[in-house]
């Protein structure tokens, strides 16, 4: 696990629930990344969880080129009984302005626009108030399947090739509309049963959760929550790449070598889901205009490009490259300060 700047653990006192901040680098800015409210069997797994997604927003920072470290809140929340949403928010705003400005929080797994707003009632370290980022995430994630389709088949047309979209969520939902309105094949699913209207809406397949993740398509599409890819699921794959915005979707950094030797492309999902967070740190920080974040989002595909070439040149994996291309970005900017 990398070394994290910062890790705050305290009891909402509030709600009594576990709050953890991680902070992972402000080495080239405050920290940026997501606010989770989860159910977590111990609340250590919550800490587990903001560890590793903590650092995998220091990566999506860097490579997406902005002045950011990488941060992660998490709310661990019980399995059962009555739950004070308002209370908790509060407890997680309180830890978020007790950090001084060091990062800024975000809407996750579990949170939305709605959400920030509440925590906005006592920090103004908030991203994401004014409305959600998942059309911007979505927007990003086709970006980035235009060059991995590209890449694998000579073109960056979408029409006639086939996806496979689990996870309907609201980045999924837009995922799915996107790629069937530009003529994709697309098969859907979510293990929540209500998202088949998401594939209705569009025309698109509705299956199960297992028959989408082995699907013989062109490109799977990891939408909804992390880990999915992993020794034991990766021989079971019938796709020519894989590219979705789900955070931290290799269970440990072999698995990336284990999709190589399979044929399997991966782009990494630092750079395929990182137009959300684009999207709301040059809006919400820099203040950036609306044509300059549109631009922005739009180059994840000529990033993501640049790596899987990267990764050819030196016979290495894409996660590889975009790992040398991190530091490469990360060491450039420190070098800048000190000018």
């Amino acid at each position: 696990m990398p070394i994290h700047q910062r890790v705050v653990v305290e009891r909402g006192v509030r709600s009594g629930f576990p709050i953890v901040v991680a902070v992972h680098s402000t080495a080239l800015g405050p920290a940026v990344g997501g606010c989770r409210l989860a159910v977590y069997r111990d609340w250590r797994d919550g800490l587990d969880d903001a560890l590793r997604l903590s650092a995998a927003m220091t990566s999506k920072t860097a490579l997406a080129g902005l002045p950011n470290g990488g941060a992660m809140t998490v709310a661990a929340l019980p399995g059962e009984g009555v739950v004070d949403r308002r209370a908790i928010l509060h407890d997680v705003a309180d830890v978020i302005e007790s950090l001084g400005g060091s990062c800024a929080t975000g809407p996750d797994v579990g949170t939305g626009h709605g959400d920030m707003a509440v925590l906005g009632e006592r920090t103004d370290h908030v991203l994401g108030r004014a409305g959600g980022s998942s059309a911007a995430t979505a927007a990003g994630v086709v970006a980035a399947i235009q060059a991995v389709v590209a890449d694998r088949f000579g073109s960056p047309a979408l029409s006639g090739r086939s996806f496979a979209v689990l996870g309907a969520g609201r980045v999924g939902a837009h995922v799915v509309d996107l790629l069937a309105a530009a003529g994709g094949e697309v098969t859907v699913s979510d293990v929540d049963a209500s998202r088949r209207t998401v594939a209705e809406s569009c025309g698109a397949t509705w299956t199960d959760p297992r028959s989408c993740l082995t699907a013989e398509v062109d490109v799977l599409v990891p939408a909804a929550l992390g880990g999915l890819l992993t020794a034991a699921t990766v021989p079971a794959l019938r796709c020519a790449a894989v590219a979705g915005p789900a955070n931290a979707q290799l269970d440990e950094p072999a698995t990336a070598d284990l999709l190589q030797e399979r044929g399997i492309l991966w782009a990494p999902d630092v750079v395929v889901g990182s137009g959300g967070v684009i999207h709301a740190v040059a809006t919400d920080l820099h203040h950036e205009p609306p044509d300059r974040v549109a631009a922005r989002i739009a180059g994840i595909g000529d990033t993501l490009t640049g790596i899987l070439e990267a990764a050819r040149e030196t016979s290495s994996t894409p996660a590889a490259a975009a790992t040398r291309r991190t530091r490469r970005w990360r060491r450039a900017r420190r070098a800048a300060a000190w000018r």
